[in-house]
């Protein structure tokens, strides 16, 4: 995705929270999927998600296969060809926060889409598991703008395949 630099301080991005999940050494998906079973990670998800827009890459997406019930899903492709039934597509950045219409957004990947929108969200909420995973997707996660608000360990369990730790950020006030 190109840089996006159409977007502006005066966007109301108020709403926007990145979401996702990511090992100890910054693997965040393998061919096209998720490389770990944590089942209650993606109950999680749903349960936050649930009612809010989705903002996603179209790998992401295709990797989902549909759109998810209850959430509005916006995917973001350089493709202005591609179109899906049941979701909205955006060419920028600006063009999917302008489509989320300042209701509660999340960005939940892939890893360009993140590079790409986390400078603009003010939470995070990190899934960290606790392992060395092998994955094709990294992401260097920076969050020296950000604090910890909670934080919550969970062992692994005949549904999670791994230790994690939730833990959500908020954006420092900006100057």
């Amino acid at each position: 995705m190109a840089s996006d630099t159409s977007i502006s301080g005066s966007t109301q991005t108020s709403g926007l929270t990145a979401l996702l999940a990511i090992s100890k050494d910054g693997v965040i998906g393998d061919k096209g999927d998720l490389p770990w079973r944590l089942s209650s990670d993606l109950r999680r998800f749903k349960k936050i998600t649930m009612g809010g827009v989705l903002i996603m890459g179209r790998k992401t997406y295709d990797s989902i296969g549909r759109p998810l019930p209850g959430r509005t899903t916006i995917v973001l492709t350089r493709d202005t060809n591609w179109h899906c039934d049941g979701v909205m597509t955006a060419n920028s950045a600006a063009e999917a926060i302008k489509i989320a219409e300042n209701r509660e957004s999340f960005v939940v990947g892939g890893a360009e889409i993140y590079r790409l929108l986390l400078p603009l969200c003010e939470r995070v909420l990190v899934t960290q598991v606790m392992a060395t995973i092998d994955g094709d997707t990294r992401l260097e996660l920076d969050l020296s703008d950000f604090h910890v608000e909670t934080r919550s360990k969970h062992p692994s369990s005949e549904v999670d395949e791994y230790e994690t730790e939730f833990v959500e950020y908020h954006r420092q006030k900006r100057s």
